[in-house]
């Protein structure tokens, strides 16, 4: 490709709007272009990136045995109400009404869609198992998009969906799946941790989110420093000794303290000279099973889905100040379990405690010296906290570390959340009616270049792999009015071709140093510069993108030794492959 032919508008300065490294990188590139909030334009070079994910993401879906489809982007209504998630999905959920005023979403998933495709079609066990994916557009109406396409509202998603007789068999195909992400994000270039993750909207009992490590991720990793157990950290379990060590302080008597005009632990922990870890907040929840009290140590906060799970409850959200008003006879941030007449569920961390710091249920007022079964009961001690540095692993108990990362990916375990809302059902060997047991995976496209860029680039630019990267050379030649040098550059742009190497050739008359900004700023792997004075001693100059390495060889071996290169770095990107 000659670049005086392609259509690359790269800029010299930062977007004022981009607020990250990969979106001021896609805009200054000229990967992308903003349409409006939330959706983008992907030009030429960064389709040609997103192309090399896709193909990636293909051949490793086809290796693993799905089989690809296309499904509608708009969907009718009457699908998402038979889940319930019509309503649930909430706002982020566009909706539209056609002509005939029938109502339709644009889909942001597509479990309704393939569902009804399966009820359809699966009649017997012995049509099981089977993956279909498709890569397509989605649409979530996000209240706000950021960092260009890491966060926008219309994106495109490789989504797969296995089918399956009993969870014997989604196990199997849920970690044939799970394979294959890592084959996919190693090729990718990435570093990446597999963490075990919430099901969120999605649903289902168990699933892992592929993460991207990055400064800049939305999400917190919680890995452990020793063995190989990693999660989200809305997920992640603490280590619970089973005889934690009680505090030797003899019990001492309760007292109501004024407080005035504390709002924060900080502040709180402060008034009273004592370390947060002192203190314990209890915070009123409204659920599905009713109001009840969450109560940790002060420099703890609520994890909110474990305190879902432990309640076995699907709704769970802050009380409002007159609930909170109506149980504590207080406004908030004065709660306290003394007198509390709700189910309470305290942390792990609050049985060692004595003469600890709560609120009175009265404005303004607090109680110290509080102890547990002496001055309120609890109906179970669980885990129900964030996790935080100094935790332990709860597989082995050694510490855990904390890092940003990018959700690139995720694989959910759905089981019969779908089919039962459905009746997606088979009859099994015995003539017996059964529902079919899900999976399904998905994979953001977009996201996972930025994640890319994120991880591989300098102040010059992006640094792309070999595997993802738009073009796997580029050729510059510093003179373009020196017709012998031009030529040359042409047949070793010609013969690298017809080896199946990638070329964007620099014909433009520009000065050398701006074509050698744009071969940085465009993350091309190599550079083969032909300059006037290696020139003529037969000579020219081939760079590395990644290391900034120079070496000077023959003109006439440049073919031969840039494809060598190339198909040796492309080699490297390879994971094993194991049968």
């Amino acid at each position: 490709m000659r670049f005086s032919q392609f259509f690359l508008p790269t800029l010299r300065e930062d977007p004022a709007e981009a607020e990250i490294v990969s979106h001021k990188m896609m805009f200054r590139t000229g990967m992308i272009r903003q349409v409006t909030s939330g959706i983008y334009a992907f030009l030429p070079l960064g389709w040609r990136v997103f192309k090399k994910v896709e193909n990636i993401i293909r051949e490793e879906m086809n290796r693993a045995g799905a089989q690809e489809v296309y499904l509608p982007a708009i969907q009718p209504a009457e699908l998402w109400q038979e889940t319930d998630r019509w309503q649930e999905y909430g706002k982020e959920l566009l909706r539209m009404t056609d002509r005939h005023d029938r109502q339709y979403c644009f889909g942001p998933t597509h479990e309704e869609v393939i569902t009804d495709l399966a009820r359809r079609e699966i009649r017997s066990y012995r049509q099981m198992p089977f993956n279909l994916y498709q890569i397509q557009i989605k649409f979530r109406d996000e209240i706000r998009p950021r960092f260009g396409v890491m966060r926008c509202r219309e994106f495109i998603m490789k989504d797969a969906y296995s089918f399956d007789v009993d969870e014997a068999g989604c196990d199997v195909s849920y970690w044939k799946m799970y394979d294959a992400y890592r084959r996919i994000f190693t090729r990718c270039g990435l570093i990446f941790r597999p963490v075990e993750a919430e099901s969120g909207l999605i649903g289902g009992s168990f699933s892992h989110e592929f993460m991207a490590l990055a400064s800049i991720g939305e999400e917190t990793v919680a890995s452990c420093t020793a063995c190989d157990y990693a999660a989200n950290v809305k997920k992640a379990e603490i280590f619970v000794s089973n005889d934690q060590p009680k505090r030797k302080e003899k019990n001492r008597r309760m007292q109501k303290v004024p407080t005035p005009d504390i709002k924060t632990i900080d502040a709180l922990a402060d008034f009273l000279d004592t370390p947060p870890q002192n203190l314990v907040k209890t915070l009123i929840f409204e659920s599905d099973k009713g109001v009840v009290a969450g109560l940790v140590r002060g420099d703890h906060d609520v994890n909110e889905i474990k305190l879902m799970t432990v309640l076995e409850t699907s709704r769970l959200e802050l009380a409002s100040d007159e609930v909170v008003e109506g149980i504590t006879h207080s406004p908030k941030g004065f709660a306290g379990p003394v007198g509390l007449k709700v189910p309470m569920i305290a942390d792990h961390a609050l049985e060692p405690m004595v003469n600890f710091v709560t609120g009175a249920n009265e404005k303004d007022a607090h109680l110290t010296n509080v102890n547990l079964n002496r001055d309120f009961h609890v109906d179970r001690f669980a885990d129900i906290r964030m996790a935080v540095e100094g935790d332990g692993c709860p597989r082995c108990g050694e510490l855990l570390r904390f890092d940003r990362g990018i959700e690139v990916g995720q694989v959910f375990k759905l089981g019969t959340k779908y089919s039962e809302a459905m009746k997606a059902t088979y009859l099994d060997d015995k003539g017996n009616e059964k529902h079919i047991v899900m999976g399904c995976y998905g994979i953001g496209l977009a996201r996972t270049i930025a994640a890319i860029i994120e991880q591989h680039h300098d102040e010059n630019g992006a640094i792309f792999p070999m595997s993802v990267a738009p073009f796997h050379v580029s050729i510059v030649p510093v003179n373009d009015q020196n017709r012998e040098l031009m030529q040359t550059a042409e047949r070793i742009s010609r013969g690298l071709q017809k080896e199946g190497v990638e070329v964007l050739f620099d014909d433009r008359s520009e000065r050398p140093g701006v074509k050698f900004k744009d071969a940085d700023l465009t993350g091309i792997p190599l550079r083969v510069t032909l300059g006037e004075k290696n020139f003529a001693k037969g000579l020219l100059e081939i760079r590395k993108r990644e290391t900034g390495q120079t070496s000077r060889m023959e003109i006439d071996e440049t073919v031969a030794t840039v494809v060598a290169m190339v198909q040796e770095t492309l080699r490297s990107y390879m994971p094993e492959r194991n049968g």
